[in-house]
Parts: C-alpha cells; sequence; structure tokens
C-alpha cells in the first residue's frame, strides 16, 4: 500500500468518525430534549429567551442554580416545600437548561445577573429575595452589588478567590481551540453512569436522593452548548471574585448563608466563613458533615435561612 493510499484511508477512516460523532451528538441532544422538556415559560430579554418557572404566592423568591444545571434543580423539591408562602421564581441561567445563551463571550456574572433581573421584571418582580445555590450564589452577589433585593440566601456558594488552580478538564476547555474539539467530544461520549458517580462525589459525603438525577435530565446537561458556556463560565468566575470582593462591604441587606463543613467542592473556610468578616449583615449558618448540596441533603435548614431573610427584609 503506498503513501498515498494510506492517507486517503486515514481521512476516509477521519472523516467516518467526525460523521459518527455528529450522528451521535444530535440523536443525544434530540433525546435529552424529548425526555426533558422546558417545564415553565419564557420570556425575552434583549431578544434572547430565558426559561423560568413560577409557582406559589407571597413574597418573591427568585432561585438561581449553580454550574453545569438547570432549574430543575429547584423543583426536584424544594420548590413545592417553599410555595405555599412564597411565589418561587426558579431560573435557567444564561446558555444552561433552555435559556439562550448571551452573545459572544459575555459570560460574566455580572452580565447573567442584569439578564435575570430583567427576565424576572417583566413577570412583576420587584425586590425579591435572592437565593443563588454555587456558582448561582456568586451571580446573586453581582446582583445585590448592582441592585439590592429584599435579601440574599447564599447557599454552599463561591464568594471570595480560591488558592489552587481548576480541575484539568476546566483547565485543557479554557482556550476556544480546548472548547471547540473537547467539549463536542464529551457530549458524544461521555457514558450517563459516570455522571451520576460525578454527582454522587458532589453530594459526598451525603448521597443524592432517589430520582434526583433522572430529575435533573442528565442529558441536558451533556449538550454541547451547555457544556460549552458550563466551562467558560466556570473558567472565568475567578477574576469576577477578585474584583467583586472590593464591594462587598457596601452590601447592606439581609444576607444568610448554609454551608456544610464537609464541602470540598466550595469550601466553607475559604468562602463563607471569612465573607462573614466582610458583609455588614451577614448570618452563617455552619451545617456539621454536610456537603455541597444541603438545599437536598438537609432542605429544613435551608427553608429556615429562607425565612430568616424574609422577616429581616420585613416580608413576613
Amino acid at each position: 500500500m503506498t503513501l498515498k493510499t494510506l492517507a486517503a484511508s486515514a481521512a476516509l477512516i477521519g472523516l467516518g468518525l467526525i460523521a459518527a460523532t455528529q450522528w451521535r451528538l444530535a440523536a443525544r441532544e434530540a433525546a435529552a430534549v424529548k425526555s426533558h422538556p422546558p417545564t415553565g415559560q419564557f420570556v425575552t430579554v434583549d431578544g434572547l429567551q430565558v426559561h423560568l418557572q413560577v409557582a406559589g404566592s407571597g413574597p418573591d423568591l427568585v432561585m438561581i442554580h449553580g454550574a453545569n444545571g438547570n432549574l430543575r434543580e429547584f423543583t426536584f423539591a424544594l420548590m413545592d416545600h417553599l410555595s405555599s408562602r412564597y411565589r418561587v421564581i426558579a431560573v435557567d441561567r444564561p446558555g444552561l437548561g433552555y435559556s439562550d445563551a448571551l452573545p459572544g463571550d459575555v459570560a460574566s456574572v455580572a452580565g447573567q445577573a442584569r439578564h435575570l433581573r430583567a427576565a424576572v421584571a417583566q413577570i412583576g418582580v420587584q425586590s425579591p429575595i435572592v437565593l443563588g445555590q454555587s456558582y448561582g450564589g456568586t451571580v446573586a452577589l453581582a446582583w445585590a452589588l448592582q441592585s439590592p433585593p429584599a435579601a440574599l440566601v447564599l447557599v454552599s456558594s463561591p464568594s471570595l478567590p480560591w488558592p489552587g488552580v481548576l480541575d484539568p478538564w476546566y483547565r485543557i476547555t479554557a482556550t476556544p481551540l480546548g472548547r471547540a474539539t473537547l467539549v463536542p467530544l464529551a457530549s458524544a461520549l461521555v457514558a450517563q453512569s459516570y455522571v451520576r458517580r460525578t454527582i454522587d462525589l458532589v453530594f459526598a459525603p451525603q448521597t443524592a436522593p432517589e430520582g434526583y438525577a433522572d430529575h435533573l435530565g442528565i442529558g441536558l446537561t451533556l449538550r454541547r452548548e451547555s457544556m460549552g458556556v458550563n466551562v467558560l463560565q466556570i473558567n472565568q468566575l475567578r477574576p469576577q471574585i477578585e474584583v467583586m470582593e472590593q464591594d462587598y462591604q457596601t452590601l447592606a441587606l439581609p444576607v444568610e448563608l448554609v454551608h456544610g463543613d464537609a464541602d470540598t467542592i466550595v469550601p466553607v473556610h475559604i468562602h463563607s466563613a471569612p465573607l462573614m468578616k466582610i458583609l455588614p449583615n451577614g448570618a452563617l449558618t455552619v451545617l456539621p458533615g454536610v456537603g455541597h448540596m444541603p438545599h437536598h441533603t438537609h432542605p429544613d435548614a435551608v427553608i429556615a435561612a429562607i425565612d430568616r431573610a424574609a422577616t429581616r427584609a420585613g416580608l413576613h
């Protein structure tokens, strides 16, 4: 076999692999949308759709999910517990779930906060309690720095710069080339069983509630656009926090923080504990032996923090 023939064969194999990957991507993404369609309503901000779900009546409570998630994070159980006394508005952050991504590389938490504020204003939300879980808590802090809501509830939220470097996946996908090559491959090839094991690590030392992964929609999180937006947002987070922390002392609104002391994803001693020394009106609840997902594993503690925030803000 000549060198030219070998090159032609290799090219054909390469094209075949690309075609197979594209077919698998399309099939997986179509299946994800079919099995987990939008559950809420859409509003349009600057020509872009924002997906949100509303339940209950009472003081407005906006809930913002964390990295690589969607509003189903809160509709699994927490929204039902709260809707008897709050109007709960769960949102898909831009580029995740069913909300359109912000244009270009605008993935800042400040940009997301402005976008979500404009979205919920369309359904009459004026001065809500804003709850953010994990990455969503950083968006909630950006919201408060722009236009203080009635109160904040931060659950396992990154708020201060952290030492060290991100996991290899995020470092590799930090560049446009890395995202363009690796994200589609991961989207096409990563097994749902691997994602389920990752979810177990996020919940550790507790375990995820039965049915949580199926409700969240693993296929939604594995879509190319969602994965690409997520890695971009995570890679850009720390420099933004370094800027934001300079203004935390101006946040005079009530802030309730809930954090497990066994959280290895966002350690309390790096984030919520030192943040308490900066916030003029903060209150921290540390949950012994609890990991990163107390809104599922210890919902009573999170609900109590929401109620305290409402009381401190004069809403109850």
